[in-house]
């Protein structure tokens, strides 16, 4: 059973890239879309279930969720906007780096990197160089998608270690509806500022956007929430990765993106690197438990 589970979530966040990438409507907009459906479908159950729990919610945990709820929005802004400029086979490896941003930015809050794991992150990033260089050979245009999807990840980093200090008080319902919530806002905030269109979008377009919700937020990010519940982060982390070529298949399929050759050897080093460095990390420590109210 939860190897079909692994099996459908991988299909959902797979289908992510491409569906952004080929639903007509603004990037910001997209990336709003999804993150307000998500919260409409999530406050009605933390509202029922949580009711107590949001009670004791302080000022300290709605700051950092307040906090994760920016970077996550960053992070949509950053790589939607890839999407739109490369290839979803680079775009999807590269914000895909977020893995080594984590281990980096833990460097220099103080923590050590195994020698392993410093190699696996220079694999990685070798891969970065050789997508960026090819991407460059194409256009300009490809080459800032990859910075933006470079980005996406960086900022998808500051996420994860944001999250993962407020997932300590509160369960992943009342985590999510917050963070949630606070990147709908700076997501119609910076769609109100740019002029961003947000509606009277053809009848396709909002499939797309639902399909993205539906199929990325609720069949994808939501079925490995449960799975981390009987498997170890470390393999739900590498389960994760195969979201780079099963979305690379997709986009070739559905978008008849075919990149270049080169493209795909990064992807192929940024993958061998950031499974060197989950394996090697999870190696060291120990995994932390999931929230008891879950």
């Amino acid at each position: 059973m939860n190897v079909l589970l692994a099996l459908v979530g991988i299909a959902g966040v797979s289908a992510s890239g491409p569906l952004m990438a080929g639903t007509q409507a603004p990037a910001l907009a997209i990336a709003l879309w999804r993150n307000l459906l998500a919260t409409a479908v999530i406050v009605p159950v933390a509202t029922i279930r949580k009711r107590d729990e949001l009670r004791r919610v302080d000022r300290s945990d709605l700051a950092y969720c307040a906090l994760a709820g920016l970077m996550l929005a960053c992070h949509f802004g950053t790589w939607v906007t890839a999407l739109k400029l490369t290839s979803v086979a680079a775009a999807t490896a590269l914000v895909c780096t977020q893995v080594g941003w984590v281990v980096l930015l833990d460097r220099l809050r103080g923590g050590t990197i195994p020698r392993a794991v410093v190699a696996g992150i220079l694999v990685s990033f070798s891969g970065v160089l050789v997508i960026s260089g090819v991407d460059l050979t194409l256009s300009v245009r490809a080459l800032v998608g990859d910075l933006c999807a470079l980005a996406g990840g960086l900022f998808a980093a500051v996420y994860m270690i944001t999250g993962a200090r407020v997932r300590r008080r509160l369960s992943t319902t009342t985590y999510t509806m917050l963070c949630y919530g606070m990147c709908t806002l700076v997501l119609a905030a910076a769609c109100l500022v740019s002029g961003r269109e947000v509606v009277g979008f053809g009848l396709g377009t909002w499939a797309g956007i639902v399909a993205v919700t539906v199929l990325a937020q609720l069949l994808g990010h939501s079925v490995f929430n449960h799975l981390l519940a009987v498997m170890s982060p470390a393999v739900v982390s590498l389960l994760l990765l195969l979201e780079v070529p099963a979305a690379a298949l997709l986009a070739g399929l559905f978008l008849g993106q075919t990149p270049p050759i080169g493209v795909y050897v990064g992807l192929v080093l940024i993958l061998v690197g950031l499974a060197v460095v989950l394996t090697r990390t999870e190696a060291e420590k120990q995994a932390t438990p999931p929230y008891p109210g879950d």
